[in-house]
């Protein structure tokens, strides 16, 4: 499912699947996810293997989340906003790159089980 990364390229000038290699590709680089934690500590916290779960999200039908989304700030120096359906306050999960500039700020909705972005904010 490639609904995360086609809904942050309606924000930027890229097809989702280039979007999805180029997050996969800052993943298995073991490029810094958070400050001071590279990301197959990050992974690994959670999954067995960093290698087998960079694979995987290689794969079209594998669902993107918020380690995907980390990597999309700290690569195109965006803010991603996450306006949770989910949740009866219909809270915000802000992202970050790293060094916290940013270009552009960016929103999309999370159902729970799907991302689409909110077509109002596109800059």
């Amino acid at each position: 499912m490639s609904c995360l990364f086609n809904s942050i390229s309606y924000f930027i000038n890229e097809n989702g699947n280039d979007i999805r290699n180029k997050v996969c590709d800052y993943l298995e680089n073991n490029s810094p996810i958070i400050d001071g934690v590279e990301t197959h500590k990050i992974i690994e916290y959670e999954h067995p293997s960093a290698i087998n779960y960079i694979q995987n999200m290689r794969s079209t039908k594998t669902m993107g989340g918020a380690i995907e989304i980390q990597a999309a700030c700290n690569i195109w120096k965006i803010s991603i906003n996450v306006h949770n359906y989910r949740d009866v306050d219909n809270k915000i999960i802000q992202f970050l790159p790293i060094s916290k500039l940013y270009d552009k700020v960016i929103d999309i909705y999370w159902t729970g089980g799907h991302y689409e972005p909110i077509r109002s904010k596109r800059h």
